[in-house]
Order: C-alpha cells, then structure tokens, then sequence
C-alpha cells in the first residue's frame, strides 16, 4: 500500500544548476554553436551565451552551506555541490534541510539571456532543451520535485503547443515566463490562449522576479538583489488593467524571490488612485484592484520577517515560503532553525500554510 507523504516544509522558489553540456547536446545541430554553454577562464568557469558581452559565473548561484570566506562568483563547475544537476544528490541536500519538496526555478541570468534572444528559432529550441533536461530531472523523485517550464515566448500558439508537451510529464507542475507569450512586455490579446490553458490545466503562472528582455550582465551593483520586488507592482497592474482575471477568473500568478511585506502598501496606492480615477477614466474592472491582487497573486520570500509580522494585510493563503537553494540567500543546512526563529507567535495553521500548505496547492504536490 502506499503511503501518502507528509509535507510540512516546500520551497516554492530553488533552482538548478545547469550542467554544461545541456543544452549543446541537445538542441539541432545548426544551432549548436550558438547554444550557451561553459567555458573556462583564468578566474574560473563561466557561460559563454550569445547576445550577452560578458562571461557568466555561477559561483554565487552554488554556494550554500559554504562559509563565508568561500564564497565566490568565480569557480570551476566540478567544485560546486552536485545536486544542482544530480536528482538523487539534490534528494539527499534536501533530506539534510529537513526539505520535503522544492519548486524549481532556472538560473536567473541563463533564462533571461535565452528569453532575450532576438532569434525566436533560437528561443523555441534553447527552451525546449531546458525542459526536456528539467523533466527528466524532476522524474527521478516527482513527489519531491516541482519542476517549471520555461515558457519559449514565441507567439502563444507556440506557448501552448510547449505546456501541452511537457506538462503532463511527471513532477513538471506549473509555468515560468521571462516575458509575455506574445515576446513582448506589454500584454496583447493573442495571450489570452496561454492565460486560458493555464486557467483550464490549474497551473501556476511563475515570474521570478521580473520580466525583461534585457541582456544579463556581470554583477556590478555594490548590493546586488535588494529591490527584487520592484518589477511586481507593474507586472500586477498591467495583468489586472488588461482584464485578464475578469476573463479567467481561476488564473494563479506566483511572483518568487519579491518578498511580501511591500503588498499592503501597494494595494492601498493602487486602490486609491483607481477610486479617484475611475469615474473618469472607467477601466472596465468588475472589483477593486486590490481584491485581484487579494484572489490571484502570491508571493514568495526567503526572509521578510516584516511581512510576517504584517501577514493579515496581505492573507496568509498568499504567502510562500523559500529557500533560494543553492544559492547564496539559502540557510542550507539551517533552514529550520532560521523558520524557528522568524515565525515565533505565529500560529500552527499559519505557520503549516506558510512553510508547506500553499505550495502544495498550488503546484499539486501529494496528487
């Protein structure tokens, strides 16, 4: 008889590390020497990517649980922890965090590149890459895994044909966008046939962190990552505005890595502003736009200890836990110990739905 698992701990928000051979090994042999791929330099390995003037390290996308002195953007990809391309190491990673399931995210900067390529041939056959290595990943433990598939952006006849071809796979349970289906930033009416397999298949829309089609870079901010919620506000805006809930009222939108305790303030500026403008200007909505943000959106946090403490503002059921393994905001192999300490007070029904109960809705663990 099997037994069913018992999940008090999901990250809605961790992420792979590529091998570097996934997608030249891959893809059509016309466009294998234009596939991203790892090369080697004095300071280190880095991805080579077509479009993006400069090498890509990964070392700050591979190093939780070192210390801090060993932290570093620059190493050679056999130093770094293999669960990143491993399932069955990854298992193991996640059995030393107490981790019971983890949604997987790409590398930021590799699907940024891939999304941001001018070359929609290129973009379909990259995406399709990835997700056929994600699959196939995720299907050594699907109970354990959540895979997303990146969404090629190529039109949305394209955009739906790819959810159908890889959804149905084992542990692959909902989508990530780095920009419109359409392959632009502003929303057309074509989307609406992505929008609506979405809504009819139940699976989660995911922006992690934001949408752009600007070419990734080396990091030269002098703190890199503290605004990672500046693009959400916009994203919510112009997805309410459009109508788009109005039409597909059953529509999930996961925006990962932005934290939450920005949302109470910017419901109250949204909401404000269209109550002043909607006599004149009539946008069409059927509710408030608040009440959107209140039904469709979630947000997912590594450390927000503001917005815990603020949660009823912005609804418990709305609200993911993450640990951004094995990058370099993971407590990995602490994580328990950092919950322990940032949900003191909260109560038990919150604090499961936090840490475990809204993933696992949303994204169908234990079916």
């Amino acid at each position: 008889m099997t037994v069913q698992r018992e999940y008090r701990l999901i990250s809605a928000d961790s992420h792979v590390n590529e091998p570097p051979d996934l997608w030249t090994s891959r893809v059509p042999a016309g466009l294998r020497d234009r596939a991203p791929r790892i090369e080697h330099f004095e300071e280190g390995d880095a991805w080579v990517i077509e479009g993006v003037a400069d090498p890509i390290n990964f070392g700050m996308n591979a190093c939780a649980g070192l210390e801090p002195e060993d932290m570093k953007g620059w190493v050679r990809f056999e130093e770094i922890r293999r669960g990143g391309y491993d399932p069955a190491v990854r298992v193991a990673e996640m059995d030393r965090d107490g981790v019971d399931a983890e949604v997987l995210y790409p590398t930021p900067r590799l699907s940024q590149a891939i999304i941001a390529n001018p070359d929609a041939a290129y973009r379909e056959a990259m995406v399709r890459a990835y997700n056929d290595w994600l699959s196939e990943y995720v299907e050594y433990a699907p109970e354990r895994f959540g895979g997303l598939a990146m969404l090629p952006s190529t039109g949305a006849e394209a955009t739906v044909a790819e959810i159908d071809r890889v959804l149905d796979r084992p542990g692959m349970r909902g989508v990530v966008m780095g920009c419109y289906p359409n392959g632009t930033l502003s929303i057309e009416s074509e989307d609406d046939k992505v929008w609506a397999r979405l809504a009819e298949r139940g699976v989660p829309l995911g922006i992690h962190v934001s949408l752009s089609l600007t070419m990734p870079a080396a990091h030269r901010a002098k703190l890199p990552g503290y605004g990672r919620f500046y693009d959400a506000p916009n994203r919510m805006i112009e997805l309410v505005f459009a109508g788009v809930f109005d039409r597909f009222p059953d529509l999930d939108v996961v925006f990962a890595e932005v934290d939450f305790g920005w949302v109470p303030y910017a419901k109250e500026q949204i909401d404000n502003n269209y109550h002043r403008l909607e006599p004149l200007s009539r946008f069409g909505l059927q509710a408030p736009p608040s009440e959107y943000i209140e039904r469709h959106f979630h947000f997912g946090f590594m450390t927000d200890t503001f917005g815990i403490h603020n949660r009823q503002y912005v609804g418990v059921e709305r609200i993911l836990w993450s640990n951004d393994y094995p990058h370099i905001s993971a407590d990995w192999p602490t994580s328990w110990r950092t919950i322990q300490a940032a949900f003191s007070g909260v109560p038990a029904a919150e604090r499961r739905a936090i840490l475990a109960g809204n993933a696992q809705r949303l994204y169908g663990f234990g079916r």
